[in-house]
């Protein structure tokens, strides 16, 4: 599974192509092929883009979890997967973003990529890191604190 850590600050040509950074690039799993799948963020205004092999992992985790007799599953599925795109790096390490998610979300001009885990988000720069401090620490708190006993740390 790649692990993406960083962020940088790329343009978006005319065109709606971004250069992959290099750091992203060697961190990028053999297994993915340069392919990736991007979609719109289910909770942000952002986009966000799995490499192939982590995009099947979370296909696997969504079918364990669906009922597709279920209508509130099938409007899930339906949402979750609308505008999805598949994109490869070119021989120039760019990836050519659907205008249709660039528009949605707002991005042009500059952009920040930034590493989470397994994806890559695309942020309109103007957009990027708006959370407060002190809020941060809240969610912090909130997700990571507490009972010490449910945690895996060694």
């Amino acid at each position: 599974m790649n692990s993406f850590i960083g962020e940088y600050h790329c343009k978006v040509d005319a065109k709606g192509r971004i250069m992959l950074p290099a750091a992203f690039k060697k961190q990028l799993s053999p297994a993915s092929n340069d392919s990736f799948v991007v979609k719109k963020d289910i909770y942000e205004a952002c986009l966000v883009m799995y490499p192939l092999e982590e995009w099947e992992r979370q296909n696997a985790i969504i079918r364990s979890r669906i009922n597709p007799y279920n209508p509130e599953h099938n409007r899930f599925v339906r949402e979750f997967y609308k505008g999805a795109a598949e994109i490869t790096l070119d021989g120039n390490n760019r990836l050519l973003l659907p205008r249709r998610l660039l528009d949605e979300v707002g991005i042009e001009g500059e952009v920040i990529l930034a590493g989470q885990l397994g994806k890559i988000e695309i942020w309109a720069a103007g957009r990027y890191g708006k959370m407060a401090p002190d809020d941060f620490a809240r969610l912090a708190e909130k997700i990571m604190g507490g009972d010490q006993s449910n945690n895996n740390i060694p």
